[in-house]
């Protein structure tokens, strides 16, 4: 029988469709859903035209979440990232790469997407394993 639990912190955005931050499934696996670059002290989009601050706030939202749910980076497992412009890669991946161990980092899909929520330039969705 599998068991969910609904992993919510104030320390990142709120959802803004139906959907929770995290779910933990059968209390191991943690399903994050995607992070884009709100600031939870303004409630707003932050950074709108630089993809490198974009990034660091939606790594921080992420972070937040992995942290409420008992986890941290190294239990994440795959990561999808969803950018605006495929352009923006390099940059993108030069500080995603900072929180992971090269040796132990997770799978990963980067996409490029016709729009994002709230027409943010990057969104990241990850799974981590406790």
């Amino acid at each position: 029988m599998t068991t969910r639990k609904i992993i919510k912190t104030d320390k990142a955005p709120e959802p803004v469709g139906p959907y929770n931050q995290a779910i933990a499934a059968t209390g191991q696996m943690i399903f994050v859903s995607g992070q884009i670059a709100i600031d939870t002290k303004i409630n707003q989009i932050v950074y709108t035209d630089d993809v490198s601050k974009q990034t660091e706030q939606v790594m921080a939202n992420l972070e937040a979440i992995l942290t409420a749910a008992g986890a941290t980076w190294s239990n994440v497992v795959k990561t999808t990232v969803f950018l605006k412009d495929m352009n923006d890669f390099a940059t993108v991946n030069a500080i995603y790469g900072k929180y992971f161990d090269p040796e132990n980092a997770p799978a990963r899909a980067c996409v490029e997407v016709a729009r994002l929520p709230k027409d943010v330039l990057v969104e990241i969705d990850c799974i981590a394993v406790l």
